[in-house]
């Protein structure tokens, strides 16, 4: 079985692949402290619940933007894993990886592993001009040529960030939960008022940006497909005229299938 570690700045989301199907899956909180060892306990009593023999593991890939951890994790796997795994374990990097996806920025090695995997996923299916919307702690839109190329993006403050920024920032406004939607866009309390803001206003955010994308991306109107994924992305998606598909494991499928071409 195929071991895929992805680590964002907010949570560490994992997945266990028997072949091509996603067995198991498991999202943590990124803790930047983690030791190795606490890495190895938590995830063998994870694995322990879910009935998952460790050593039937034979592969690991781990694309991370988390420096700390990513070195806490190459510990682990080496300490902890190492003994069943057919082939080194992979860490994504613009250099470990370029072959496979063109990377036309002013500097390569600055680009995000998982921009880079959610690329090449995205492309796989689709083979066209791309642009895909992670929602994660930063909101990326990351542009792809039909070429297999990625050429750079945007990068924005996150939903949670924003909330967080509202709470602490201000006198009245209070910490809320936006998995439950507004019911109107004129909200009629606070509550309500900030919950639209925030929904309302980041799905005509992404519908703008994208639009100016498209507009230098595909110059002579070529076909261009707009994907979201990460924790948030299906809050957003109802209020954005320009998503058209929402794929909350696209990361981890990513993974599964960079490892299978390395």
């Amino acid at each position: 079985m195929l071991f895929t570690i992805d680590v964002g700045n907010s949570h560490t989301v994992t997945g266990l692949f028997d072949g091509d199907t996603l067995v198991g899956q498991w999202r943590l909180k990124s803790d930047r402290e983690r030791t190795d060892d606490e890495l190895a306990i938590r995830y063998h009593a994870l694995f322990s619940m879910a009935k998952v023999d460790k050593e039937a593991i034979d592969g690991i890939i781990l694309a991370s933007v988390v420096p700390s951890l990513e070195a806490a994790w190459i510990s682990c796997i080496n300490s902890y894993f190492s003994a069943s795994l057919q082939k080194p374990p992979i860490v994504v990097s613009a250099a470990s990886i370029g072959h496979i996806i063109k990377i036309k920025t002013d500097y390569p090695e600055e680009v995000g592993a998982d921009r880079l995997v959610n690329g090449i996923a995205a492309w796989e299916r689709y083979r066209q001009n791309l642009i895909i919307i992670d929602f994660g702690t930063a909101i990326t839109f990351d542009c792809v040529s039909a070429d297999c190329e990625y050429l750079g993006g945007t990068i924005l403050p996150g939903i949670a960030i924003s909330l967080d920024a509202l709470a602490s920032k201000t006198a009245k406004l209070p910490r809320i939960d936006v998995s439950e939607p507004p019911q109107t866009v004129i909200g009629r309390n606070t509550v309500q008022a900030m919950k639209s803001g925030i929904l309302n206003g980041y799905g005509s955010l992404i519908d703008g940006l994208s639009s100016k994308i498209i507009t230098e991306l595909c110059p002579n109107g070529e076909p261009v497909t707009i994907l979201a994924t990460g924790g948030m992305a299906h809050l957003v998606a109802p209020y954005s005229h320009s998503i058209e598909e929402v794929d909350p494991m696209l990361t981890l499928y990513g993974l599964q299938l960079l490892y299978s071409k390395m």
